[in-house]
């Protein structure tokens, strides 16, 4: 989609002919794995971007590509190894020698100039590596060899990570952690749905999704999430509950003053907010309700909050530690 392309304002009943036919295309070749694909859905739609976890060969890569071939938009992938190095993913200034004998340098633009960028395995990769993608998922711009360079609506980082207590794992910095809007954890599937993948990936031809939207149409869903109204006590109860995983608040729970270090950021509040405007509207409703907030509780902070080491030894997930203020926090 070109920069002068305008986003032309869509209605409620386009917003979810749209939806379904996503969802519905990508049902063709990804099997079960609702609430995953719902909630990648949402990140796509809200501009953010998605990390995904779960064990190899789950499927998540190719829930990526399928969301790649039913979106009009360029797509790259990048596979994360121990040896990638930033400039495999930014780009890097070339030397060439012009006709007249001059040198210059020209900017070979990496695989991040995409409007969805795969960053497959990303916690393969070194700090230095996954530090990289940064500014990009930030501020939407490329920095190289101080000249800045702008990425082209609209821009997502889908990215996948085995669990780090699989081998050659790097933990992902808090800081860019903070920079997705949803960690997904996508789980083992069903008898029932394992004996629909094998049939769907062993026989002579597997599915095709089709296109059925572009860049145009999700920018003019995202503008749509965001007029949603949000009421006064909502907004004060997610505000509540990001403040309530801080162990060095007013009150704190015995779960966070025990086991948390860290809480979310105000970067948690706000993918709260978002995540629950976009699941009303994908429910059919034009407002927030408290079911929303639940609904992407744990997507939204899960990767927001920090054990401390008397946690991990404990075996307590940071999904005890929502579920647990969702369940104490008093809706007014």
């Amino acid at each position: 989609m070109s920069e002068a392309t305008a986003v032309q304002p869509i209605s409620v009943d386009d917003f979810h002919q749209t939806a379904r036919a996503i969802l519905a295309e990508i049902g063709k070749v990804i099997v079960g794995q609702d609430e995953v694909v719902r909630q990648v859905l949402m990140c796509v739609i809200l501009g953010g971007h998605a990390l995904l976890e779960g064990v190899p060969g789950l499927g998540k890569t190719m829930l990526v590509r399928t969301l790649a071939d039913v979106l009009d938009l360029k797509f790259a992938r990048v596979q994360f190894t121990p040896d990638l190095m930033p400039a495999d993913i930014l780009g890097t200034n070339i030397m060439e020698e012009g006709e007249d004998g001059r040198r210059m340098f020209r900017f070979e633009a990496g695989p991040v100039f995409a409007n969805l960028v795969l960053a497959d395995e990303i916690n393969r990769a070194t700090p230095k590596t996954q530090s990289a993608l940064l500014e990009a998922m930030q501020e939407k711009t490329v920095t190289v060899a101080n000249h800045r360079y702008d990425l082209e609506p609209p821009f997502f980082v889908l990215a996948t990570q085995n669990p780090l207590e699989m081998e050659g794992t790097y933990p992902l910095p808090e800081a860019q952690l903070d920079r997705f809007l949803f960690k997904i954890d996508v789980l083992f599937p069903s008898a029932r749905e394992l004996v629909e993948i094998m049939g769907r990936t062993t026989g002579l031809s597997a599915p095709q999704a089709q296109t059925v939207a572009d860049g145009a149409r999700i920018l003019a869903m995202g503008e749509l999430v965001r007029q949603v109204p949000i009421a006064t006590h909502v907004s004060e109860l997610i505000a509540r509950l990001v403040i309530a995983t801080h162990p060095d608040g007013d009150s704190p729970s015995e779960l966070v003053e025990q086991y948390v270090r860290y809480g979310s950021s105000p970067r948690g509040g706000q993918a709260l907010v978002l995540g629950a405007k976009a699941n009303a509207l994908l429910d059919g409703r034009y407002n927030v309700a408290y079911e929303d907030v639940q609904a992407v509780a744990a997507s939204a902070l899960r990767h927001r909050i920090l054990l401390n080491f008397e946690g991990l030894a404990e075996g307590i997930s940071t999904d005890d530690v929502v579920a647990d203020l969702l369940m104490r926090l008093p809706v007014e």
